[in-house]
């Protein structure tokens, strides 16, 4: 091509380069002006109705109820994550992100019907359980307030307070006659990150239960520890855990791959969200053979943890597909002590994928926002080329769906029956079996049956409600009169025999009484043990690390294709 015609063509090339990008640098610019006056039109608007209303509404208003409703109301059109913290509920920010607050230390529990909230639960080892509160335990009054007709929240706030202050609680107690006066002193109350950690079947099994402060130093002693009893392998139990902070799921990742690793990336709209995260330190194991179980709450921080770990095929993920939160918050100081939780950035693990599964940026005409379908999601490669996908959580490796709870054994673990049984069991046994030996025995579970068919437990049925919903739809089209007889035939096969229904379902049932029974008298530590030997989750992990063959199969897979 002749010289002159190359340069006439590069010359009009360049012409027609710069025209576009001056077009769209006035596009950009009229966009963003635009947004500003926007931005500017609507907070003129939002000003000068709080100053209608304060000037002409027939009642005064309370600003400060007003304007956070105002702007609660806001964000919930952004999505669930992006949050207000005003100066007096800095206390649930710091629990949040430390999992410490200062009071008695006690899970509370309001039932329908009943006048007082009770006790269900003192953690170990805190002030609730060191002065002689129980479970079981009903809250007359506290510093002679009653407490009689208040909600959980109530009782909650007057039972924190201060570290080092004392209060009475007046409680009425299960087998004693006259109510009790104790004093607790309150004190800062740190929830452990790993309330368990143990040996089981030759492997280490360790639940992480939350991403706060320091959780990754729990799990590094958790791990050092188990490695010296002789550990063949680890089970990280991740299940139910909805994260936390980001830092502390890059220490725990880093305990089982090489320092330098890259596990995450921020990308957001500001640099300053945009960051690279790598592993600090030297690991502890990086050949281990590692399982790490998930289900549909593992959130955020864990999908962090179990994502770079099935991305860098490091671990074996088992259970079910994660929660898929692939957003990071962070916090921003607003004037008067408040603070902003506001998602900043998106995270994406190693293979470069991000989970977060709902686009809160598309929202139906209900204004919900949408989940993004498994035909849209996109196929990423983990490092030894195993197919993953992005946009829907982490899907397990090997899955594993826990049991499906019969309706019977939903709607009495949730009535206040077995808490009334569990009490007056209690009342009569000072001490039981070590907590993985436990178990109810025959006349046990009599007394309970008859406890139950003497109360005013009722429940209804998936079946009958289906049934319930069939018959309103055939009215509504005209046909449950042709149907009327064979409706009143099912009605009368559907209706449960409570008697029988709890023969049927003992077994069931058995597990949840004898565990319920476990937590009064070993804590939360008692009934991670309890529950581990019939743990399908953890059995099957415990298959997976005792195939060798099958363990690296999985984490080998199909080649990427070339």
């Amino acid at each position: 091509m002749p010289k002159s015609i190359a340069m006439k063509r590069l010359s009009r090339g360049f012409f027609l380069f710069t025209i576009l990008g001056l077009v769209h640098v006035c596009a950009w610019g009229q966009k963003t002006e635009d947004h500003n006056f926007e931005l500017s039109k609507n907070l003129e608007i939002f000003h000068e109705i709080i100053n209608e209303l304060d000037r002409f509404y027939v009642d005064t208003i309370n600003p400060s109820k007003i304007i956070e409703s105002g702007i609660q109301s806001m964000l919930k059109g952004i999505d669930p994550y992006t949050e207000y913290y005003p100066e007096k509920d800095m206390s649930d920010l710091k629990m949040m992100t430390t999992g410490k607050y200062a009071g008695i230390g006690a899970i509370i529990r309001q039932y329908t019907g009943r006048d007082y909230i009770y006790i269900d639960e003192p953690y170990e080892g805190m002030p609730a359980a060191r002065y002689g509160l129980k479970a079981g335990d009903e809250i007359l009054r506290i510093n002679g307030e009653s407490m009689k007709g208040r909600p959980s929240s109530y009782v909650s706030d007057h039972l924190r307070g201060d570290a080092a202050t004392k209060l009475t609680v007046t409680v009425r107690r299960p087998g004693v006659k006259d109510s009790l006066d104790i004093e607790v002193e309150r004190s800062v109350i740190a929830l452990p990150a790993v309330p368990y950690y143990g040996m089981f079947q030759g492997y280490g099994y360790i639940l992480l239960d939350q991403f706060t402060e320091n959780c990754s130093r729990s799990v590094m002693e958790a791990l050092v520890a188990l490695k010296e009893q002789g550990a063949k392998g680890i089970i990280l139990d991740l299940r139910g855990n909805g994260g936390g902070l980001l830092n502390e799921a890059i220490e725990i990742v880093g305990m089982f791959v090489p320092k330098g690793t890259k596990l995450v990336e921020t990308r957001g709209k500001v640099p300053q969200t945009m960051s690279t995260y790598v592993t600090q330190r030297n690991p502890i194991d990086e050949k281990i053979p590692l399982v790490v179980l998930t289900d549909d709450q593992s959130a955020s921080a864990s999908e962090i943890v179990s994502g770079s770990l099935q991305d860098l095929d490091r671990a074996v993920i088992v259970g079910t597909r994660t929660y898929g939160k692939g957003l990071v918050q962070t916090t921003r100081m607003l004037p008067y002590n408040g603070t902003l939780k506001v998602t900043t950035s998106k995270y994406y693990i190693p293979s470069g994928r991000c989970i977060q599964e709902i686009d809160y940026s598309k929202r139906n005409d209900k204004g919900q926002a949408q989940h993004i379908p498994d035909s849209l999601t996109k196929v990423f490669y983990t490092a030894a080329g195993r197919p993953v996908r992005d946009g829907g959580g982490i899907r397990p490796d090997v899955e594993c769906k826990p049991d499906t709870m019969p309706d019977i054994l939903y709607y009495i673990s949730q009535n206040v029956v077995l808490f009334d049984f569990v009490n007056q069991w209690c009342s009569q046994h000072e001490t039981i079996a070590p907590a993985d030996k436990f178990e109810l025995t025959d006349d046990d579970y009599n007394s309970f049956k008859e406890f139950v068919c003497n109360s005013d437990f009722k429940y209804e049925s998936s079946s009958s409600k289906a049934l319930e919903s069939l018959i309103k739809l055939a009215k509504r089209e005209g046909l449950a009169d042709k149907a009327q007889d064979e409706f009143k035939a099912l009605e009368q096969k559907l209706q449960y025999d409570l008697r029988n229904d709890l023969d049927v379902f003992r077994k069931d049932l058995e597990k949840v009484i004898a565990l319920d029974i476990v937590v009064r008298y070993y804590y939360q530590r008692g009934a991670v043990m309890k529950n581990l030997g019939s743990d399908k989750c953890v059995a099957e992990a415990v298959s997976v690390l005792n195939d060798s063959n099958r363990y690296k199969s999985i984490l080998s897979g199909p080649t990427k294709d070339k």
